[in-house]
């Protein structure tokens, strides 16, 4: 059955790139606290997962578009915090290009629609 307030998993799969490197232009990140962001900043409509944020992660450091670091925490336990790169700023100019044509086609269309 569809939820409505729930976003699909394919747009939740497609946005998480351009979401990510959004965040991380915003300063320097760990895992867990991008999940928290992203569920706080949807309003509770997507709820990333550590198994499907880390492979992402990873394969955007091995893009060049971040960085990690591992720090030190309290209890001598370590954390590993992530940053963006310029090939990331790059990375997200196109992704914000290419999500505006997308956002102003549907409300373009929309508007002329009453659903």
């Amino acid at each position: 059955m569809y939820n409505p307030l729930m976003l699909e998993k394919e747009l939740v799969a497609a946005s998480t790139e351009p979401l990510i490197l959004s965040l991380l232009s915003r300063g320097e990140s760990y895992g867990y606290a991008l999940i928290q962001d992203v569920k706080r900043l949807s309003g509770d409509k997507i709820e990333w997962t550590d198994g499907m944020l880390y492979p992402v992660l990873h394969r955007m450091e091995n893009k060049g578009w971040i960085k990690s670091r591992w720090v030190e925490i309290e209890n001598g336990r370590k954390r590993k915090y992530y940053s963006i790169q310029k090939d990331g700023r790059q990375a997200l100019r196109e992704k914000r290009e290419q999500w505006t044509v997308i956002s102003s086609l549907l409300g373009g269309l929309w508007k002329e629609q009453h659903v």
